[in-house]
This record gives structure tokens, sequence and C-alpha cells, in this order.
């Protein structure tokens, strides 16, 4: 390959996503590089200027004048470190957090209209060629993920069908369950996507390096004032990052927060990793009874959470 092949890959693809009139492409008034120093402020914890100058590979000058920009339009707050006061801590503002979210939102609509011209047989073949131009030109350089580069969001088109293919090839994998795992999981996606209400029904995807690694959802029960816990998964890849801890504790506070009295889970005792996640967030073991699932003899557990006394 030589190096004009790479310049020609380089023109087209910035000119493909409007990398060159970004602020115009988003209708927002903030160049790439500023919306890229938004997205950072709002998914990553570490937010002294100087991991934003070290994440960003920015020169100190230029990240300065942002952020002063930032400051002037009232999107962001520099206060001293609470690790070291030598160093400045940059958080958003409210105006700052909503500035993030729209940026966000115009940001995933504009590659869902991209992808949308790409044929759904094409797709997988795509995600694989820019796994391959990252993981060559990375070269063995590429830091280890780390927890705070897992964001967690709502789900884009097709994510709801993810959740179905990956439960059933994990579980599949990890323990010997048929298509019938399979196919309950495919009825649980299908009923929350054709009637749900957004209010007091969430589903959650963690995202590590743009790809979906993991779900959880929360669902009304038939109880009343009970919400109930379904669908957790963590890619084996992207286990060890405290993944599974943020989607639980996602679901808690979601349930918290809309009014929910207690929150409930089914899961099988074979599932042991899942075990200290829910008793670390306060859920209790209330039930046991042995069945014959998805192929194979299991231990059906019930566990249970008091939310909150009163509410919904």
């Amino acid at each position: 390959m030589s190096v004009q092949e790479i310049r020609s890959f380089n023109r087209f693809y910035t000119n493909l996503i409007g990398a060159l009139d970004y602020s115009r492409h988003l209708y927002a008034p903030y160049t790439l590089t500023e919306s890229r120093v938004l997205y950072e402020l709002a998914h990553s914890p570490r937010t002294d200027v100087a991991d934003l100058r070290g994440e960003l590979s920015l020169d100190a000058g230029y990240l300065s004048r942002i952020l002063a920009k930032f400051e002037e339009d009232g999107l962001v707050e520099r206060t001293p470190s609470e690790r070291d006061p030598r160093r400045r801590r940059v958080t958003l503002t409210p105006r700052g957090r909503t500035a993030a979210e729209l940026l966000d939102e115009r940001s995933r609509e504009a590659v869902g209209s991209l992808l949308a011209t790409v044929p759904a047989a094409e797709r997988e073949r795509l995600t694989a060629a820019m796994a391959t131009v990252r993981a060559v030109l990375s070269d063995g350089t590429r830091r280890p993920p780390r927890a705070d580069d897992v964001l967690l969001r709502e789900p884009v088109a097709g994510e709801l069908g993810w959740i179905v293919q990956r439960n059933g090839a994990v579980y599949a994998a990890e323990f010997g369950w048929n298509a019938d795992y399979e196919g309950l999981v495919a009825r649980i996606v299908a009923d929350f996507a054709q009637d749900h209400d957004p209010y007091l029904e969430r589903v959650w995807i963690a995202e590590l390096d743009g790809r979906p690694v993991g779900c959880v959802m929360c669902v009304r029960d038939e109880a009343p004032g009970t919400a109930r816990l379904r669908l957790l998964l963590v890619e084996p890849e992207a286990r060890g990052l405290g993944i599974g801890d943020r989607l639980v504790g996602a679901v808690v506070e979601f349930a918290r927060e809309v009014g929910y009295r207690e929150l409930v889970l089914w899961t099988n005792d074979v599932l042991a990793a899942a075990r200290p996640l829910y008793q670390r967030h306060g859920f209790v073991l209330v039930a046991e009874k042995a069945h014959r699932s998805f192929g194979v003899d299991l231990v059906g557990q019930d566990w249970r959470l008091q939310v909150q006394s009163g509410a919904l």
C-alpha cells in the first residue's frame, strides 16, 4: 500500500462523515475537535485538563482556548482537581450536558443515515474491516480498555436484535443452552419493542470501542409497583471492567427514580458470577426451585430488592 492510497482514503472518509464542515453537518456551532472534547467531558470521569490533553493528543494551548470558549458560553466549569490541587478539573454545567447530549443524538442520527445506505449483509464485513484497520495501525501500542472507556446508553436501530443474538450465542457456548432460551429472549425483546412505557421501562447497552458489549432491561412486572431486571449480559472479552455492576446499578437507580417499590429478577444457579453483583446492590435471594429448561437441569432463583416504600 502506498502513502498516496492512504491519503486518498483519508480524503474519502473525511468527506463522507462531513469532518471538513462538521458544525454544518450536525447543525451545531462546534467544530469536530470541540465536539470531541464535549464528548469526552460527558462520558469520562477523568476530566482533569491534563487527562483530556493526553486522551485526545491535543496541544495544551489549543485545548486551553477550547475550554475558555466553553467556559465563556456557560458549558463548563474549571476548578482545582480533587486528586491534585495543582491540576485543573473540568466539568460540564447543565447547559453543557444538554449541548453534549444534543451533539451525541445528532451524531448517532448521521451515522444511522450512513449505515442505512449499507446493505444488511455488508455491515458485518464493514465492521470487521474497521476493526482490522484499527488493529493494524495500533500495532500493539493501543492501551488495554479501561472501565471508563465503557459508555452506557440506549439502544440504536438493530441492537434489540443484537440482544437476542448474543444472548443465544453466549449462553449456548458457555452453558450449553439450546434454542429454547433464544426463543424466550426473542419474545421478551419483541414484547418490549412492540409495547413499552418509555417513562417506566428501559434498555441499556454497554458500548466499548464503538460496539455493544453488554445489555440489561428494566420492565414492569405483573405485581403493582414492581419492576423486573431482565437479560443482563456482558460479552466474555469485556468482562473484568465492571460493566455488569454498572448495568445493575443503572437499573436500580432508574427504578428508584421513577418510583418503583420493588425490583425483582429471576436467574439460575449456574450464573454464579452475577450473584455478587446482585448482593452488592442489595438484592436478597428469596426462593429457589429446580427445573429443566433450555435443554439442561437448572435451579431457578428469585431475587428481590426493596427499592423504596410507597410510590407507584
